[in-house]
Formats: C-alpha cells, sequence, structure tokens
C-alpha cells in the first residue's frame, strides 16, 4: 500500500511537493501571525488571502486537467460547478450573519431590501454546516451527472459538447442575476460575518482556511494521480485518444465518462466553498462563461495531462493578473492573450512539460 502511494511520483517530485507543502501550510501562516508587521519577512493579511483564492483556482485547474488532459473533454462551464459550490456555501455564511445583518432580521439583507417574507423551500436546512457542506457536494455532482448522462449517452463530443456546456453556464448566470430566484441577484452573498462560530475576520479564521485549502488541494492532486495511474487512468486516456476503438475492444466509455465528468465537477464545487468565505464574496459574476474559459487556458498553458501542469499554470496567471491589473490594468489581457499564443505555439506540452521533460500519458 505505501510502495504503491509512493510509486505515484519520482522521489524528486515527492520531495519537492513535501517543501511546497510545509512551506505553504506551515511557514505563511507562522510568518503572517508571529511575524511582526515590520518584519522584512513577514505575511500580510492581504498575501495569505490572495494565496488561498489562486490555490482555490488551482483545485479548479486540476478538476479541469481530469476531463480535459485525460478524457479529451473539453468543458467551457466549469466556471458553473464552482460557483454552486460557492453559493452552496454562501447560504451558510448569510444565515450565519443571524441578526448582525443591517436590517437587524433572521432573513438575509438582500432578502428584506426586497420584501420577502420568509425562506424559500430550498434554503431550509441551510443554517447547519453540515448541510451545507453536503450541498456543496451535491449541488454541482447532481447537475454533473444528470447533464452527463444525457450527453455522453447521446454521443456528444468535441466543440459541440463544449458549446452546450457553455451555453448551459450562461443559462444558469442568468437565472441566478435575477432577483426573484433567492441567490441575491446582480451583488449575490456578502458581508459575511463568521463560519463554524469563528470571526472571517479574524487572522486565526483566515490562516485555518488558507490551510485547509492547502491539504484539499495535495489530496486532490493525489487523487487524481491515483486514478490516472490506475487502469481507470488508461481508461481514459484510450477515450481521449481513441474511443471507436476502446468501443471495438468491449469497453463502454460512457459509465468512465459520466463518472470523471461528475468527479470533476464536485472537485470544482469543493474549491468554490473554499473560495467564498477567504474573498468574501460570490455573485453571478463567476459563472461568466469568460471565466470558464480562463480555466481552460490555466490547463493549456501549464500543461494538458500533466496535473502538475494545470495546478503551476493557475498559480502563474493569477499571481500574473493580481499584479497586471493593478499596475498595468489595460494591458491584462493583451498579455494573457499573448502568452497563450506563446505557450501554445512554443510549448505544446505547457510551462510543466517544458520544465521536467515529462512526456504525455
Amino acid at each position: 500500500m505505501i510502495r504503491s502511494f509512493l510509486a505515484l511520483y519520482p522521489r524528486g517530485i515527492w520531495l519537492a511537493l513535501a517543501a511546497v507543502f510545509i512551506l505553504l501550510a506551515a511557514v505563511v501562516p507562522v510568518l503572517n501571525l508571529a511575524v511582526p508587521d515590520g518584519s522584512a519577512v513577514h505575511v500580510s493579511d492581504y498575501s495569505v488571502s490572495l494565496a488561498g483564492k489562486i490555490l482555490c483556482y488551482a483545485i479548479v485547474a486540476l478538476a479541469m486537467d481530469l476531463v480535459w488532459g485525460f478524457t479529451g473533454i473539453l468543458s467551457l462551464g466549469h466556471g458553473l460547478f464552482f460557483a454552486l459550490g460557492g453559493y452552496a456555501m454562501g447560504m451558510y455564511l448569510m444565515r450565519s450573519i443571524g441578526t448582525d445583518g443591517v436590517y437587524g432580521s433572521t432573513l438575509p439583507d438582500f432578502m428584506v431590501f426586497l420584501d420577502w417574507k420568509e425562506l424559500p423551500w430550498y434554503w431550509r436546512g441551510t443554517q447547519h454546516f453540515w448541510w451545507s457542506a453536503l450541498l456543496v457536494v451535491l449541488a454541482p455532482g447532481l447537475l454533473a451527472f444528470i447533464f452527463g448522462v444525457f450527453a455522453f449517452r447521446s454521443r456528444i463530443r468535441g466543440v459541440y459538447f463544449s458549446i452546450i456546456t457553455q451555453a448551459m453556464t450562461y443559462a444558469f448566470m442568468l437565472l441566478f442575476f435575477r432577483n426573484q430566484t433567492g441567490f441575491g441577484g446582480n451583488n449575490g452573498f456578502t458581508d459575511f460575518k463568521r463560519i463554524l462560530g469563528f470571526s472571517l475576520a479574524s487572522p486565526l479564521t483566515r490562516d485555518a482556511l488558507f490551510v485547509l485549502t492547502t491539504c484539499t488541494l495535495f489530496l486532490s492532486l493525489l487523487l487524481c494521480r491515483w486514478l490516472t495511474r490506475a487502469r481507470f487512468g488508461r481508461v481514459l486516456t484510450a477515450i481521449r485518444d481513441a474511443e471507436s476503438r476502446l468501443r471495438f475492444c468491449g469497453y463502454d466509455p460512457v459509465g468512465f465518462k459520466i463518472f470523471v465528468w461528475t468527479l470533476s465537477a464536485v472537485i470544482c464545487g469543493i474549491a468554490g466553498a473554499l473560495y467564498v468565505p477567504q474573498v468574501g464574496i460570490i455573485n453571478p459574476g463567476e459563472m461568466s462563461p469568460a471565466n470558464s474559459i480562463e480555466i481552460a487556458i490555466w490547463v493549456a498553458m501549464g500543461g494538458r495531462g500533466t496535473l502538475l501542469g494545470p495546478i503551476l499554470g493557475a498559480i502563474a496567471i493569477n499571481w500574473a493578473k493580481s499584479w497586471l491589473t493593478v499596475a498595468f490594468p489595460e494591458f491584462w489581457l493583451y498579455a494573457l492573450g499573448l502568452a497563450f499564443i506563446l505557450v501554445t505555439r512554443f510549448l505544446p506540452r505547457g510551462l510543466w512539460g517544458v520544465l521536467l521533460r515529462e512526456p504525455r500519458p
């Protein structure tokens, strides 16, 4: 068991992963909490929040690579699954505000403003963390499963599948923009106060969420690596490279595609749930088709089918975005487009493929 686990990566990569994990899960919180603000090695609260947000994006990129890099399913709707997980957690956070809101009501402020008299039926139970945590998994998972059953059984593939996922994301975005749906409309959910009784403004809570996000990213990476190295992973790559031949060999790709598609959506939902309390807001803009396209860019630039590559791509692009949108906001989209063109033209295996010369699986 231990040998098979250690065989997931070469020794050098294990050492690098362990070093990065210790840096993120132990060193960064210590530098934030124990080192004075004036010190050169102090990590600011803003940097911790920004890093936590970027790590959530890295989890989404990992989930995207599982379906696109290994199975050949290009989704332009993963932003929807990410947002659904965020909204599920946001419902709990809104209920946790209690009477500390602007209007002093047990209803969320936006419902009081819109003259709602009671909570909709689908909000029931969201005052309990365990129920909202379950919704984080069920909401994107059930939607992905139902969509996958119809799409994959109908043998919808390629660009047609991508267009349908993009249309589905856009439809949900328009739905959530409506005030009548009970999800805050254009403004979404914000002004969160606490989670599990702990203040979200507290540096301890912020660092705990950051460490939890780090652990989730590493556990998701190991799960995906284990799946893709097993026989299941070889079937996925066979679906990507020659689905018709796989059918001729007696395999039914539908079940494999539904499973990996649903698993990928669930991972995105968990990332969204971790994202919301750290960023402090969730709105329909997270469902924008442009966001889903950007997720695909992270994977392509990092290196499809490598798992570690998309994580690297998501971190590099979003860190550059956080700097360029402040220093040179008018040039960010040009820089992103140029970087994407250069990588796809000269580095077909992405940044990770260049660093380790790792062959495509």
